[in-house]
C-alpha cells in the first residue's frame, strides 16, 4: 500500500514537545486519540507506530489533528491547539474549521479559537467559504438533544473573575453601538481581532465555575455578532461557522435562551438571505422547542416572527398569518409586564417587528401591508440604528413598487441610497440590488432613470 503523502517533511517538534509536557508516551497518546475520536463516533486505531509517523512530520487525515490536540489538552488541563501540535498547515483541515457542534467543552474552546485565528490570519478558504447546506439545520439538532455541560470551570492559566467578563460585555455593547450607525465593514475588524488576542486568552484562563458560564454567555453574544458582522459583509459561509460556535458557547454558558436566539435570529436569518423558506421555519421551530420555558414573552415574540417569515417565503399566507399573530400577542405580554429582559433580547420592540412583518408581507405579496409596517418600522427605529432605517426605506420603497407608486419608490429609494452611502454594509446594497430589480419593468420612466444613476454615482 502506497504511503500517505507527507505535509510537514521535518520533524514534529511541537507534537514531541508536548507529549513531553504530558508526561505521555507515544502508545498513550494513541489510546487517549482512539478515545475521543469514539466521543464523536469516529473509529479510530492508532497506535504508538501512528504517533511515531506523526513525529517524523506525517499529517493525518480529516479530523485527526484536532483531535489529536484535544486529547493532549485533556491531559495537560489546559487548550491546545492545532497549530501547537504543528498541524495547522494541512489544506484538509480548512472546510471543517468552526462548522462543528463539538461535544466537549475543550473542543468547544479549540474549534472557536482556531476560528478566531484563521480568520485574523485571512484564510482564503474562509474568506470565500459558501455556506454548507447541512450545516444550517444539523447544528440546531445537536444543540435540542445535547445534555448540559456539567462543568465549566478551569484550573490552569491566568486567572479570570467578573470584571474580565464585564469587560467582554462592554466592549460588546460598544461594538453594537458602532456596527448601528456605521456598518460592520468598518468594524468587523476590531472584533475579530479582539475575539482572537484577548478573548481566546480569557477562555483558555482559569475560572470558576460561575465566572466560566458568564464568560462563555459573554463570549457567545460577541462570537454572535461578529457572525452577523460577517453578512453585513458579504461572507455568509464565515458567518454560518461564527453562529455554529455561538451557539455551542451558549450551551456552555447554560443559557437555552440565548441558543433559541442564535437559531432564530441568527441562523434564521442567514437562511433567509440564501432563499431557504424550509429551513427558515425549522430553526425558529427548534429555537421555540429547545427554549420552552426559559424565555421571556419578548424573546418568544421574536423566535415566532422568524417563523413566520419562513412561512412568508413558503407562500403559506394562513399560517404565516397565525404564526405572526402569536409573535404580536407576545410581545404585547412582554410590554405589560416588568422589565426582565436579559440584555441580548431587550431590543426587539415594536419597530423590529414591523420590520419582519414587513419582509413576511412583501413575500407574500401584500404590498399594502408591507408599506404599512415597513413606515411603522421608520417610526419607531432612532435614528442611532441607521442600517435598520435604511433597510426599512428600501422595504417601504418595494411596497410602492408593488403598488406601482414609481416615482414615490424611487423618492424613497433615493433616501436609502443617501443613509447607506454613510455605512460600510454590503447587506443594504444587496436590498438596494433587490429594489432596482423590482424597478426594471419601470426603466423607461424618468424617476426610475435619475434613481438608476444616483445608484451608479454611490457605486463609483
Amino acid at each position: 500500500m502506497a504511503a500517505r503523502p507527507l505535509v510537514a517533511r521535518q520533524p514534529n517538534e511541537r507534537l514531541q514537545a508536548l507529549i513531553q509536557e504530558a508526561g505521555c508516551s507515544n502508545a498513550g497518546l494513541a489510546r487517549r486519540v482512539n478515545m475521543v475520536g469514539a466521543e464523536r463516533a469516529l473509529d479510530l486505531r492508532y497506535d504508538k507506530t501512528s504517533v511515531a509517523r506523526w513525529l517524523r512530520g506525517q499529517q493525518p487525515r480529516g479530523r485527526a489533528p484536532g483531535i489529536i490536540a484535544e486529547a493532549l489538552g485533556r491531559k495537560l488541563g489546559r487548550t491546545v491547539t492545532i497549530d501547537e501540535i504543528g498541524m495547522a498547515n494541512g489544506k484538509n483541515l480548512a472546510s471543517g474549521v468552526g462548522l462543528q457542534f463539538s461535544p466537549t467543552v475543550l473542543g468547544a474552546i479549540e474549534q472557536v479559537c482556531e476560528l478566531w485565528r484563521s480568520d485574523v490570519g485571512r484564510r482564503d478558504f474562509l474568506s470565500g467559504s459558501a455556506v454548507a447546506s447541512s450545516a444550517l439545520v444539523e447544528p440546531s439538532r445537536d444543540w435540542l438533544i445535547t445534555a448540559a455541560d456539567p462543568a465549566v470551570a478551569r484550573n490552569s492559566g491566568a486567572r479570570v473573575g467578573d470584571s474580565d467578563v464585564e469587560a467582554v460585555r462592554a466592549m460588546t455593547r460598544a461594538l453594537i453601538d458602532l456596527d448601528h450607525r456605521f456598518g460592520s465593514g468598518h468594524v468587523r475588524p476590531v472584533v475579530v481581532h479582539y475575539l482572537n488576542s484577548v478573548v481566546a486568552g480569557l477562555l483558555s484562563g482559569s475560572y470558576r465555575e460561575a465566572v466560566g458560564r458568564r464568560l462563555f454567555a459573554a463570549v457567545s453574544r460577541l462570537t454572535e455578532l461578529a457572525g452577523y458582522m460577517a453578512v453585513d459583509t458579504g461572507q455568509p459561509g464565515l458567518a454560518q461557522r461564527y453562529y455554529i460556535q455561538a451557539l455551542r458557547l451558549a450551551q456552555a454558558a447554560g443559557d437555552r435562551g440565548y441558543g433559541g436566539y442564535v437559531l432564530a435570529a441568527s441562523m434564521s436569518h442567514l437562511a433567509a438571505q440564501l432563499g431557504n423558506p424550509r429551513e427558515i421555519a425549522q430553526l425558529a421551530r427548534a429555537a421555540q422547542e429547545g427554549a420552552r420555558g426559559q424565555v421571556t414573552p419578548r424573546a418568544q415574540a421574536m423566535f415566532h416572527a422568524a417563523e413566520a417569515r419562513g412561512h412568508a417565503l413558503m407562500g403559506d399566507g394562513r399560517t404565516c398569518e397565525a404564526v405572526a399573530g402569536r409573535a404580536v400577542t407576545a410581545l404585547e405580554h412582554a410590554d405589560a409586564a416588568s422589565g426582565d429582559d436579559p440584555e441580548w433580547i431587550a431590543h426587539f420592540d415594536q419597530a423590529y417587528l414591523a420590520d419582519e412583518l414587513a419582509h413576511c408581507y412583501r413575500d407574500l405579496g401584500e404590498p399594502e401591508a408591507a408599506g404599512q409596517h415597513a413606515a411603522e418600522s421608520l417610526e419607531g427605529h432612532p435614528e442611532s440604528r441607521a442600517r435598520r432605517r435604511a433597510i426599512g426605506l428600501v422595504l417601504l420603497a418595494m411596497a410602492q413598487v408593488q403598488q406601482r407608486e414609481v416615482e414615490q419608490a424611487c423618492h424613497t429609494g433615493t433616501r436609502a441610497v443617501e443613509l447607506l452611502g454613510t455605512l460600510r454594509s454590503s447587506r443594504g446594497a444587496e436590498y438596494l440590488d433587490d429594489l432596482q430589480q423590482r424597478l426594471e419593468p419601470y426603466a423607461n420612466e424618468p424617476a426610475v432613470r435619475e434613481f438608476g444613476a444616483r445608484l451608479e454615482i454611490q457605486a463609483a
